[in-house]
């Protein structure tokens, strides 16, 4: 069973996918240990503590220290999968490097189309209206040192429809895209790593 640490910022609407999944047994090859947020009073973290998770916040805005701190963190639990849900912290070079090809991120679009800085939450999807883009959707990928540049685990379209707000574009696709991929990769990933 391996163990998993999700990384959050906001709500946790994908962790909480997570956590039904693993409650579905639909996540069986490893198991959430601990939920770790860059932000004090995240309610990713009350979702968590609901579901009997251990969860607490490493706020620190350099990101030196940040990682230092959520890699001690990880060591102590001995973690093997790192799933950033919702992180809007960006990791170091250094970070990644030491959990090469263990570290995921659920993005809600196709990438490599609006990915990078400044392309999370509504922001992507005011690019997608703006652009008249007629499918959007949501990419599961490794994490690397370059934003939103990792290895494409799996994408799902959702499309965009007459009349679609950012908002409406953003929560169809965590229904129909993010919800489904995200618990999908994670068991998969699990089952692979030695």
């Amino acid at each position: 069973m391996k163990r998993i640490a999700v990384l959050v910022s906001g709500g946790g609407t994908n962790l909480q996918a997570l956590i039904d999944a693993q409650n579905r047994g639909e996540i069986v090859s490893g198991k959430i240990e601990v939920v770790i947020s860059n932000r004090e009073g995240a309610y990713a973290l009350e979702r968590a503590k609901a579901a009997g998770i251990e969860a607490f916040a490493v706020a620190e805005k350099s990101a030196d220290v940040l990682c230092e701190k959520i890699s001690a963190e990880l060591k102590l639990r001995k973690i093997d999968l790192i799933v950033l849900a919702g992180f809007l912290a960006i990791l170091t070079p250094e970070f990644v490097a030491a959990y090469e090809n263990r570290i995921i991120n659920i993005h809600p679009a196709l990438l490599p189309k609006y990915g990078g800085r400044g392309f999370y939450g509504l922001h992507v999807h005011r690019a997608v209206l703006a652009a008249g883009e007629k499918v959007s959707g949501a990419t599961v990928h490794f994490v690397t040192a370059g934003v939103d540049r990792g290895e494409i685990l799996a994408q799902k379209e959702v499309a965009v429809k007459a009349g679609d707000t950012p908002e409406s574009l953003q929560q169809r696709i965590m229904e129909e895209a993010e919800w489904i991929l995200l618990p999908r990769v994670t068991e998969e990933l699990c089952k692979k790593i030695g």
